[in-house]
């Protein structure tokens, strides 16, 4: 592709391929975006009402913008490859449910969730192994463990990021972050150029989705992008070599959006009806509706707080 048109000349290059993918899906975005189903407004979100008529779904434009340029400018294994089209069966499954007049039910997304993440784990155990680092020390995990672990890390991306989904630049920012805190450590720790392509492309693509979903938002990024990107997430972390950094790098989307699944899970399957009676959940509309923060407040001092936390994420592994 690109790359090796232009072998020997890095520079312009990574001119092209800046200034392509970013302007490339900005011009997407505003073009395409027309074409997309209007969101509701969500009943029992804070301000939900304020996104009724606005184009939702806006992540089947984003995630096939990514793939397309990382067809395009990066050298792609076959491992990149199946990252890549499970990140769009993700999208795929996200886009049709939020096209669908009735929302799919927990059951059929859980399944879909479980077969990428499945898909992803064993992909990457299969081109990488099993070893593990921690820290400054490194260790080798049972495969079965490797797996289901790697699948659950995968799970748990894909949902909370979907679940932080409910502030415009909310989730793209926190998504930004947590992917570049990934970027850093594998350009930095590794001589993987072609994973830290992958990643620094999403960036882009995501700097110019943000452009239109800072408030007040003209698109929203929908289950079509968020879901996508807690895949992309995972996989960056899982690249790493170090996959407990997730817990840091992505620790404000797993705040934000994991309180609400322990809190569902604690009321539903242990029958614990007052469990964090008092917070509600994701955790953006407790300090929104309970703190009494603005919409731009509760962007900005998430994306402040995960960006400390990747930094620490960054460094720990030096």
């Amino acid at each position: 592709m690109i790359y090796k048109l232009l072998d020997g000349y890095e520079s312009l290059f990574y001119t092209i391929f800046l200034g392509v993918s970013f302007f490339g899906s900005m011009f997407s975005l505003e073009k395409l975006s027309r074409l997309l189903p209007k969101d509701q407004g969500r009943e029992f979100a804070v301000n939900g009402a304020l996104s009724e008529g606005k184009p939702r779904g806006a992540g089947i434009i984003i995630i096939t913008a990514f793939v397309l340029l990382c067809a395009l400018f990066v050298p792609l294994s076959l491992e990149l490859i199946i990252y890549l089209a499970l990140i769009y069966l993700a999208m795929i499954t996200g886009f049709l449910d939020d096209a669908s007049e009735t929302p799919w039910g927990e059951l059929k997304k859980g399944v879909l969730d479980m077969v990428i993440s499945v898909g992803i784990s064993f992909t990457y155990y299969h081109y990488n192994g099993s070893e593990i680092h921690l820290l400054s020390s490194s260790f080798t995990m049972p495969a079965p463990v490797f797996i289901i672990l790697g699948v659950i890390l995968v799970w748990a991306s894909i949902n909370v990021t979907n679940c932080s989904d409910g502030i415009d630049g909310l989730c793209g920012s926190m998504s930004l972050v947590s992917i570049l805190g990934a970027f850093a450590v594998i350009k930095a720790g590794t001589d993987d150029d072609s994973s830290a392509m992958m990643l620094l492309t999403s960036v882009v693509v995501l700097l110019a989705y943000l452009w239109y979903n800072c408030k007040p938002s003209k698109m929203l990024m929908g289950d079509a992008g968020s879901r996508a990107l807690g895949v992309i997430i995972a996989v960056a972390y899982l690249k790493t070599g170090h996959p407990f950094l997730f817990l840091i790098g992505s620790f404000m989307l797993i705040l934000d959006g994991g309180a609400g699944l322990v809190k569902l899970s604690f009321i539903r399957y242990l029958k614990l009806k007052n469990f964090m009676k008092n917070i509600r959940t994701p955790i953006h509309d407790h300090m929104r509706k309970n703190q009494g923060w603005e919409d731009s407040e509760v962007v900005f001092r998430f994306a402040i707080a995960q960006a400390f936390l990747v930094l620490l994420a960054v460094y720990s592994v030096r």
